[in-house]
Order: structure tokens, then C-alpha cells, then sequence
């Protein structure tokens, strides 16, 4: 079975882990590393012979327009991640739609390819936010990845659906296509425990990530693994922040490129689009 492979394209700077340390002012002072690493993550592919979905900020994309013609020629999904990587959390409707106008059209330019799907920053549609998918679904999109079925600090919607499904709104039908979670037992109850990527793969053994998809697949559910390109970067520069938010970052950044070509030489992979069309189920 394919499982969805997905790459996150910010910089270092735009985690919102590091929100409070640097000003979206700073931004274009700072060392960029995006182009050099999110190549590096190309030729990596490359080399697999690998199909992913790139879900790109506006705001790399506009400066480095070369990139996502780089990801379009090589047969890569281009994807939404927002134009300036702000938490939905702190935007009203109408600056949500702006954001993602701006950065679609930029995209859909820049790619050739039309721009369906959808990555909230920090994954922050959550309860409150739900809004977010009616200002998705009218402004064309046919598939978000934002729904975290954990419990987070900063994101997460506990109870809902771990596979994808489709979400019907007022404004229509949006497909869904959670990161993957592995249910384990705990404390005498069921916890669905993050095995997506980012900072959990970072965290986890590969062979444990990798054990948890083949379960997964062999009882039909798909899965998605995604991490960004500032995470096989050990070089970056270290940003003052916090104690919580440097650990959140920095843990194990040396180790993430090995974890994974152990998925890639393991697991079957292709980009999001692919692999949920004729998987997702009305609800």
C-alpha cells in the first residue's frame, strides 16, 4: 500500500516555536537556508525515485520561484502551507483567506499545476478554527492535512477521525487526511500516539515509525509521513528561544536524514493527491 509523502518547505525562522524570538520583520536579514535544503530534500528523492507533495509557503515561494518550478518539472505535488506561516489560531476569517489566495495564486503560477491541497501551519485547524475548511472549500481547494487527532498545546482535535474521510460544510465537501497516529495502550486506555513525522520521527526509533505504518497498512489504512527541510539541516543557525521551543527544534536534527531513508528503503510512498484519491470514504 502508498502511504502520502509530504514535505512542509518553510525556513528555520518561520517554526512557530521560535514566534516569540524573532519578528517576521527579521525574516529577510536572517542566513536562508530553505533553497539550499529543500534541493538537498529534491535530490534525495530523486535518488529513491520518489513522488512527494511539497505543501509551500508563499513566502519562500516568492523568493525562490526557481524552487517550486524545480518541484513542478520533477513530477512533484505542489501544496498550500499559507503565505507567511501564521497559526490560523491568530486570524479571523477573512485574513485566514487572504493568506491562502495570495499564496495559491503564487503557487499555481510559479508550478503550472493547479494548487488543491492544504497544510495549515502548525497544523491549527482545530475545534475552534473549524471555520477554516468553509474558507478552503470556497476558495477551491479539494483536500486539507491539518486535522491532528492528538492532544497538543498548540493544535490537535482529540476523538476526530484518524484516516481520511471526507468533511461535508456548508460550503460543500473537503476531503481530510490526517497525520497518522498508532493507537497503543496507556495508563489502562486507548492513546493515539504521533507517528507522522516532524519532531515525533525525530523522537521515535525509524524501525518503530516504520513497524506502526506496516500495521497500519496491512489492516488498509493508508498513512501520511511529512517533515520539513530545515530538519536535515544539523548546520542551521541557532535561534535564542525559549528552553521548550530549542528542544522542540533541535532534538536529533543529525539523525533525521538517515530515519529517512530507512522509511524510504521500507515503506511505499507517493504524493497526498495520489494516494487519497479512491481511498476516501463519505461520512
Amino acid at each position: 500500500m502508498r502511504n502520502a509523502l509530504t514535505v512542509d518547505v518553510e525556513d528555520y525562522f518561520h517554526v512557530s516555536a521560535f514566534e516569540k524570538a524573532v519578528d517576521p520583520g527579521q525574516w529577510d536579514s536572517l542566513p536562508q537556508r530553505a533553497l539550499r535544503n529543500t534541493n538537498h530534500v529534491l535530490d534525495l528523492l530523486d535518488k529513491w525515485g520518489l513522488r512527494a507533495t511539497f505543501f509551500t509557503l508563499g513566502w519562500v515561494a516568492k523568493r525562490h520561484p526557481e524552487l517550486v518550478r524545480r518541484m513542478a518539472s520533477a513530477g512533484h505535488e505542489v501544496a498550500c502551507h499559507g503565505y507567511s506561516h501564521r497559526r490560523i489560531t491568530t486570524m479571523n476569517p477573512k485574513m485566514f483567506r487572504d493568506d491562502i489566495h495570495r499564496s495559491r495564486l503564487l503557487l499555481q503560477d510559479l508550478s503550472g499545476q493547479p494548487v488543491n491541497g492544504y497544510r495549515a501551519p502548525s497544523y491549527t485547524i482545530t475545534q475552534d478554527t473549524i471555520w477554516a475548511l468553509d474558507v478552503l472549500i470556497e476558495e477551491g481547494f479539494t483536500y486539507d492535512s491539518s486535522i491532528f487527532p492528538i492532544n497538543h498545546d498548540i493544535y490537535g482535535m482529540p476523538g476526530s477521525q484518524r484516516f481520511p474521510h471526507a468533511i461535508t460544510r456548508d460550503s460543500g465537501v473537503i476531503k481530510e487526511f490526517p497525520p497518522t497516529t498508532y493507537q497503543v495502550e496507556m495508563l489502562g486506555r486507548r492513546v493515539n500516539l504521533p507517528v507522522a513525522g516532524g519532531g515525533y520521527l525525530r523522537l521515535l526509533p525509524a524501525s518503530w515509525v516504520s513497524g506502526a505504518f506496516r500495521r497500519l497498512n496491512a489492516l488498509g489504512k493508508p498513512c501520511v509521513l511529512y517533515f520539513h527541510p530545515w530538519e536535515i539541516d544539523p548546520a542551521q543557525p541557532r535561534i535564542r528561544a525559549a528552553l521548550r521551543s530549542r528542544f522542540r527544534h533541535y532534538l536529533n536534527l543529525a539523525t533525521t536524514e538517515s530515519k529517512l531513508r530507512h522509511l524510504f528503503s521500507t515503506l511505499r510512498f507517493s504524493t497526498m493527491s495520489s494516494v487519497l484519491f479512491g481511498t476516501v470514504a463519505n461520512v
